[in-house]
């Protein structure tokens, strides 16, 4: 029996916890603008629902959530090419986060390696929601039959769960319903470091402001934050190889490489030799050159929250369109009378 044909479709999210950083940017935003408007539907969502698995203000969740509908316009998502909305507003999300509660394992569960790191010595004290989350991640992405997620290395294990429950399901229940999804991961400073320690990944929830390019940070403050990062003595090597051993350097030379469209041997070929005098300055130059202009844009958003409101809105009657009739034959093949 030959599997049925899915419509290439790309899912992806983001949680409005706190701000989004240069992270946020070179390891998930820039890409989803790239990927619009070519061989693939693009669906991308502000995952307000996840950001709940710990308390949130209501205040700071309603203002976190616009900040990144607002990040994402700025950067150059499209509403008339993409459907942008945020997570909360379609409830099929957490209807089929329950069922696929009813078909996850807890042993899968258990084997997630973020819930490991999140909860630490507190995972008795942590909501449910945190342990389960990656079964309503899962409902994110197959709500839409989404064939493609761009996510950096460490969600990875997050779409290996995905394929987990649909193959699953499937298996249950004799069906071909659900696409085995494929996470994508390509392009330099997919995991863009902190700035100040280059093992540690560049986290909204740092200790100090200069750990993170914020991209609500103006022209000043970004140049500033990347002449000011910790670097060692030595000069540029000639090649990626001269970098295994110096996370901060290797950082850089992966943010720059990522700013502009290129490799790290590429800019390497261009700065091998030379020393940091030379090329941080470069590289804030490159940086304010391209962030600046998102950050001025997702001010001017922020004044108009009505604005964005309205296009998540928008979005989301879109997005109920694809999901509903998906979310429907769920219901059928499980066997519920409506």
């Amino acid at each position: 029996m030959d599997k049925p044909a899915f419509t290439p479709r790309v899912f992806s999210g983001i949680k409005p916890s706190g701000g989004l950083t240069l992270g946020n940017y070179l390891g998930a935003i820039k890409r989803f603008v790239g990927m619009q408007g070519g061989e693939f539907e693009t669906i991308y969502c502000v995952v307000d629902m996840h950001a709940i698995t710990v308390w949130q203000s209501p205040e700071d969740l309603r203002h976190a959530t616009r900040e990144v509908a607002a990040g994402y316009l700025a950067a150059g998502i499209d509403p008339d090419k993409s459907i942008l909305f945020n997570q909360s507003r379609v409830s099929a999300h957490a209807e089929l986060g329950w069922l696929f509660n009813c078909v996850a394992r807890v042993g899968w569960m258990n084997r997630m390696t973020q819930f490991k790191d999140k909860a630490g010595k507190n995972a008795e004290n942590v909501s449910l929601g945190l342990y389960a989350y990656p079964s309503l991640m899962a409902a994110d992405i197959l709500l839409y039959h989404a064939t493609h997620v761009p996510v950096g290395e460490d969600q990875k294990q997050h779409v290996e769960l995905t394929r987990d429950i649909a193959n699953k399901f499937n298996h249950d229940y004799k069906v071909d319903f659900f696409p085995e999804t494929v996470p994508v991961i390509e392009g330099p400073a997919m995991r863009v470091m902190n700035l100040r320690d280059g093992t540690k990944k560049m986290s909204k929830s740092g200790e100090s402001d200069m750990e993170r390019i914020n991209m609500t940070d103006d022209a000043d403050t970004i140049s500033k934050k990347f002449k000011k990062s910790r670097t060692d003595p030595d000069v540029l090597p000639e090649t990626m190889d001269g970098l295994s051993e110096r996370p901060e350097a290797r950082n850089l030379v992966n943010i720059y490489a990522a700013l502009a469209d290129t490799t790290g041997e590429a800019v390497l070929s261009e700065f091998g030799g030379e020393g940091w005098g030379k090329f941080k300055p470069a590289l804030a130059d490159l940086a304010v050159d391209k962030l600046a202009p998102i950050s001025t844009e997702m001010k001017r958003l922020m004044a108009d929250p009505a604005e964005i409101d309205r296009i998540m809105a928008k979005g989301a009657e879109k997005a109920n369109e694809i999901a509903q009739p998906i979310l429907a034959k769920t219901f059928d093949i499980m066997g519920f009378v409506r």
